[in-house]
């Protein structure tokens, strides 16, 4: 396979995940999303003593950005290295989050065309009134048709192009929901990695989880002050995750008038942020018992509710998410939940052949390209400066220092107060050179035109739009270009990259 793939650096070995007591509930197998890997999965999980890695991601436009599939992988990849040092059952597991109901994220999608420039298809807008409806409740509808389309246009002609597009035409259709689109479409394609898709939504797991959000729901204040607590003794970096605590919100979300909406402690009851709609805790638990699915964990609780419905060792999750999850020790503790340890999924670059010929011809690295615009095209048009010019420019610099330099000293034995002009008269001078040099540069970008353009598109591919390429590049082009290995080449990769990175990991539990 034409394709490197560039991890991004650690600062610190990743602390080992340990074995936990718990087993998996058979009640929640329907919550499987079905795919090759569903019943091997369901079967792993119901030895004695099976474990899980996981990790989940909200609902996205074909798939969304590559970081999804990173995570995804990276569960296959720690899971089979601890299944291997453990001698018992770990099961990789993938949590699809489809209560989100960011419709913005979760409706767009981005790839690069045949000339190297970021494009992105979006579903129509949703109207500024409309409820926060989750996604496992709003329907894709015909929008879906013409961003496939132009994803479609953009594909590179390969042996592969056809099942590519055939792998999102079987999900992504206007008559089923964002969710459900998101979960069959990403089962399907983790499932030869052996990775078990769980749908969050289902209303086994609702009906499962509802205990555990009563719960929270009743120990609101405390858990407010546990966390409030806790960003205090964490300092400035646990208040600046993103996630607001101690502002008396509950840590459940409840589908009411305005769509998704979080429940606020108001006395004794609870009102929803947006819609002030008034719930007392009796309301809450018919809700419970009668329509689970109307309530959701937030982000802080979601990780809980996980390891309370499986025996999950290990999450794995992206920088912005580990900065929050360390505020959650007291969640655990308080409702009485076993904590999986929150880990760095495989984070990195997929670099092309293409690229790696531009960075080879202008002998650059991968580094030259994820820095700031300018450095690199710098040094080529340097590099391309006559000798006869850099030199005589040069000596020119050395004799206006050498000459000013003895200038100066004359021009103050005569008059103390000389010493200042003939300093300015110093710098107009080096400045003349370095006008000169400018204009020699801008005439050399005109005739390295077609190298700088090589350069500009190379940046595109790993910086697409000035951010990580797996924050906004979708999988689908790389699928039509390298096929189904892909998949597997990248699982083994990033479990070297976890064998070298975990620390003191035991060999048998």
């Amino acid at each position: 396979m034409t394709l490197r793939f560039v991890p991004t650096p650690l600062d610190a070995p990743i602390p080992a995940p340990a074995p936990r007591a718990g087993a998996f509930d058979p009640a929640l197998a329907g919550a499987f999303v079905a795919s090759s890997a569903r019943e091997s999965a369901l079967a792993r999980l119901a030895q004695p003593g099976a474990l899980a890695v996981t990790s989940g991601q909200q609902p996205g436009l074909f798939t969304g950005p590559l970081y999804t599939v990173h995570k995804a992988l990276s569960t296959a990849a720690l899971a089979r290295l601890l299944e291997q040092r453990w001698g018992r059952p770990v099961v990789p597991v993938f949590w699809l989050a489809g209560d989100d109901h960011d419709f913005n994220e979760a409706s767009h999608t981005s790839w690069l065309s045949a000339d190297g420039a970021v494009v992105s298809a979006a579903l129509p807008p949703r109207p500024a009134e409309a409820p926060l409806t989750p996604m496992y409740r709003e329907p894709l509808g015909p929008g879906v048709a013409p961003a496939l389309e132009a994803l479609a246009a953009d594909l590179p002609a390969s042996e592969f192009r056809d099942g590519v597009l055939d792998w999102l035409r079987r999900h992504y259709r206007p008559d089923t929901t964002v969710a459900a689109a998101f979960a069959g479409a990403i089962a399907e394609l983790l499932a030869p990695a052996g990775i078990a898709c769980f749908d969050s939504t289902h209303p086994a797991v609702k009906r499962a989880a509802a205990v555990h959000v009563l719960k929270a729901l009743e120990l609101a204040s405390e858990l407010d002050q546990d966390l409030d607590r806790r960003a205090e003794e964490l300092g400035a970096s646990a208040r600046t995750s993103g996630i607001a605590v101690g502002d008396g919100a509950a840590l459940v979300m409840l589908e009411a008038a305005l769509g998704r909406d979080r429940l606020v402690l108001d006395g004794s009851a609870f009102v929803t942020r947006r819609s002030r709609e008034r719930f007392d805790l009796a309301a809450l638990r018919r809700i419970a018992e009668e329509e689970p699915t109307r309530l959701s964990p937030n982000v802080l609780l979601r990780p809980v509710i996980e390891s309370a419905l499986l025996p999950t060792v290990a999450y794995l999750g992206g920088p912005g998410e580990l900065r929050y999850l360390v505020l959650t020790p007291p969640l655990y503790e308080r409702l009485g939940v076993p904590r999986q340890l929150p880990l760095p999924r495989w984070s990195g670059v997929l670099l092309e052949r293409r690229v790696e010929r531009v960075l080879e011809k202008f002998n650059a690295g991968l580094d030259d390209l994820l820095a700031p615009a300018g450095a690199l095209e710098a040094r080529l048009i340097r590099s391309q400066l006559p000798t006869e010019a850099t030199q005589t420019l040069g000596t020119l610099r050395a004799a206006i220092e050498s000459g000013y330099e003895g200038l100066g000293r004359v021009a103050t034995d005569i008059d103390p107060t000389l010493a200042r002009p003939v300093q300015s008269a110093r710098q107009q001078a080096l400045s003349g050179t370095q006008d000169v040099e400018k204009k020699l540069v801008q005439h050399l970008k005109r005739r390295q035109e077609t190298e700088l353009t090589q350069i500009a598109r190379a940046r595109t591919a790993v910086l697409p739009g000035n951010k990580p390429q797996e924050r906004v590049l979708t999988v689908a082009p790389f699928l039509a270009r390298y096929g189904p290995d892909l998949v597997p080449d990248l699982t083994a990769e990033i479990e070297r990259w976890y064998a070298a990175a975990l620390e003191g990991a035991p060999h048998t539990s």
